[in-house]
């Protein structure tokens, strides 16, 4: 295999502990059956993923108090308590990308995010300094594992794709960065990434 000169990081669930859940069950106040049945037919996955993919927040809302009027405050809650949601950074691969960004290796970031609340992560954590580009589906409206949408990482960014390492917590989505010719990592641990990333020779 080629040898890797450029890493492009996934955040949520990569870099930043982001959960729904961290703020729910302040809201569910300990019902978390509750909360579990609210996170899988009223703000699901699937609905956050419109927003990911170029939806707007007041679609989205609309779209939901229309399915539930009896939740429509637990529905606002979602995007206007969304940085409650960013547990905190995963201290491990925060160390991984400073040791990168130490032996000067080019970070570039890819991530499924809405447009609106991107700024909430870019203001808290300041590791996103690290980054020489960052390509967020909501902006672009196109999300992974959308191929067009690591094309455009490549083409914007000049990137050599058989030269950079993709990483991502989501199996589909590193699938899919191979199939478009970018090496690519399935995210477990800190750890195994570190390990990962030794073997590739860029750690």
């Amino acid at each position: 295999m080629p040898n890797v000169k450029t890493v492009v990081f996934d955040f949520g669930g990569v870099l930043i502990d982001w959960n729904p859940r961290h703020m729910y069950r302040k809201l569910f106040n300990g019902d978390a059956a509750g909360m579990e049945a609210f996170l899988s037919t009223v703000c699901t996955p699937e609905w956050n993923e419109h927003q990911d993919a170029g939806r707007s927040i007041a679609e989205a809302e609309a779209e939901a108090i229309a399915r539930h009027p009896d939740k429509a405050e637990l529905i606002r809650a979602f995007y206007s308590r969304f940085d409650e949601m960013m547990a905190d950074s995963i201290p491990g691969t925060v160390a991984i990308l400073e040791a990168l960004h130490e032996r000067q290796v080019p970070l570039y970031g890819l991530t499924n995010w809405s447009a609106e609340t991107f700024p909430y992560a870019l203001k808290r954590f300041p590791f996103f300094q690290r980054f020489r580009g960052i390509v967020v589906s909501g902006r672009i409206k196109m999300k992974k594992p959308d191929p067009r949408i690591f094309a455009h990482l490549v083409s914007t960014h000049g990137l050599k794709a058989a030269e950079t390492v993709f990483i991502d917590d989501s199996p589909k989505n590193v699938e899919a960065a191979r199939a478009t010719g970018l090496q690519a990592l399935h995210f477990t641990t800190p750890e195994r990434l570190s390990a990962d990333l030794r073997q590739l020779g860029v750690l």
